[in-house]
């Protein structure tokens, strides 16, 4: 029978004794019946809400509820409302398009656009998976980045899919980033970055090494995936706004509400570690991240547009950097990094919030459910 005043039977536990025999401590049955091959397990205080932290908590990370973050818990539900895979979106009109639409500066933005973005993915991936999750000590947020694990690899499909449907050479195609100075510049900085938390002997427990941690995880949040990502997928809207690589650009507005939200969970994460730890960011270092940010992003933006598209330019795309920029920085709560900054490309957000209701003779009655079922911020 259940005891309500002894929930974990230490009453019990603590009253077993253990008999050694052939190396192995075995408990002896108790008043219950229990069987002398039960081994003796030591006893531990219930886990309160109150006792998790972020990182460096002592609560037991194998232990769902009770719940410290119930908004992580939220975000794990909702992100599987966006579930999708490439598989589900006609490819047919866009290999019609690259072939016998698409100018050469289109084309152009269209391949190195891949080429920048399945690379990138990989990275986010990485950093999550090996950097990030493992360092998290309440399991609701560790459940939710599993996910976006899982996202970015699906994304990294999306991409691949998105390069052999065209019939692009894929080696070509995903070495850019090696051999293209403009995207391996962004490649770089993101790598450095992932360098510097993947290091065996990092000790959150020094405020230096918490600090870096921290400059590491506003970088991939808000810069990464909230600038970086969220401006990338603007040139292929462009062509969609035009009539143009619809399956392409409809698999990106999927992938877009995937990034919003690792974007606004990094972020809530962030803020959650500074309040917890007492931390506050070196001013200067966060100012030197947007700077360095920037200049990256601009020689990316004179890459792939170095002839400008109809609807689309260097310009277009430089001033949307600063807006978002401007405004991951006050999600933060932090100061703007491009003050004045205004929206160059108003239709960017509708990207993230179209529902996507379709005829249900003509896709699958699941994409309806889950791309219709949230509203994204």
């Amino acid at each position: 029978m259940f005891n309500w005043d002894d929930p974990l039977g230490q009453q019990r536990l603590s009253a077993a004794t253990s008999a050694r025999a052939g190396g192995i401590a075995q408990v002896a049955p108790d008043a219950d019946g229990l069987p002398a091959a039960v081994r003796a397990v030591q006893a531990t205080a219930a886990v309160r809400a109150e006792d998790k932290r972020v990182i460096n908590g002592q609560a037991d990370i194998n232990q769902l509820a009770p719940f410290r973050y119930p908004w992580a818990w939220k975000y794990f539900l909702n992100a599987n409302k966006n579930h999708w895979t490439p598989l589900d979106i006609n490819m047919a009109q866009d290999i019609q398009d690259y072939h016998h639409r698409l100018t050469p500066a289109e084309r152009h933005v269209y391949e190195n656009v891949l080429a920048y973005l399945t690379t990138s993915d990989i990275l986010a991936m990485r950093n999550i998976g090996l950097a990030v999750m493992e360092k998290m000590s309440a399991p609701e947020l560790q459940i939710y980045q599993a996910r976006q694990v899982y996202e970015e690899a699906l994304h990294t499909w999306t991409y691949q899919h998105c390069i052999e449907s065209i019939g692009l050479e894929q080696g070509e195609i995903y070495n850019r980033y090696r051999v293209v100075p403009e995207i391996h510049g962004k490649i770089e900085i993101a790598n450095r970055r992932l360098d510097s938390i993947l290091r065996p002997d990092v000790d959150l427990g020094r405020p230096e090494e918490l600090e870096n941690f921290v400059m590491a995880y506003v970088f991939f949040a808000a810069v990464f995936e909230g600038c970086w990502f969220y401006n990338g997928f603007s040139p292929i809207f462009s062509l969609q706004r035009r009539g143009l690589m619809k399956g392409t650009a409809e698999q990106l507005q999927y992938i877009m509400r995937d990034e919003v939200m690792h974007c606004g969970f990094g972020i809530r994460t962030v803020k959650q570690i500074l309040l917890e730890n007492d931390v506050n960011l070196d001013p200067r270092a966060l100012r030197d991240m947007w700077l360095e940010a920037e200049a990256a992003e601009a020689d990316y933006a004179g890459f792939i547009l170095r002839e400008p598209i109809l609807g689309y330019s260097v310009e277009d795309h430089n001033a949307q950097f600063h807006y978002i920029a401007n405004r991951r920085a006050r999600q933060l709560g932090m100061e703007e990094p491009f003050p004045g900054a205004q929206c160059r490309l108003p239709w960017l957000d509708e990207q993230s919030n179209i529902r996507k209701e379709k005829n249900f003779f003509e896709t699958r009655v699941t994409e309806y459910q889950t791309g219709g079922a949230l509203k994204w911020d």
